[in-house]
């Protein structure tokens, strides 16, 4: 591409190059990061920290502690209260996906077999969240994200 001596403009060239495949690296990252996650949680942060407090501590008070493990296709979650004994909630949601997209976000319709819920989820290997929303039988919102570890 080049012949002869290395000229200044040659230099130049060289440089501009790199660092415009370097601009256009960066600007490019930049723009996938905002285009699939926005950062917002909440839509007025200030608003829904008037009641965190509230709603921390009603759901404190309830003891549940959420474990989550994948059988095959399926996806089970169990909610025990603080002596361990089993707990049925009055409804539950939860949505399913990865970190660091929500490209494979699944929210999967659990139903309750006496000790826990399950669900038909397709989870491949990897890193997964779940946050999940539940209501206890007496309307106490329970709210959590639990990383789950896929082996196969």
């Amino acid at each position: 591409m080049f012949s002869g001596p290395l000229t200044g403009r040659k230099v130049f060239a060289i440089f501009a190059g790199a660092f415009g495949v370097i601009i256009l690296v960066n600007l490019t990252l930049a723009f996938n990061a905002v285009k699939t996650f926005s950062g917002l949680e909440v839509p007025n942060s200030y608003v829904a920290s008037q009641t965190f407090d509230a709603r921390r501590d009603a759901q404190e008070a309830l003891g549940w502690t959420v474990t989550a493990r994948v059988d095959g296709d399926y996806l089970h979650l169990r909610f025990t209260d603080a002596n361990g004994a089993d707990v049925r909630v009055a409804s539950l949601a939860a949505t399913v996906g990865r970190a660091t997209t929500v490209a494979q976000d699944q929210t999967p319709e659990f139903t309750f077999n006496g000790s826990e819920y399950i669900a038909k989820a397709h989870l491949g290997p990897g890193n997964w969240n779940i946050r999940l929303q539940a209501t206890s039988l007496d309307k106490v919102l329970f709210a959590q994200r639990l990383a789950l570890y896929v082996t196969e």
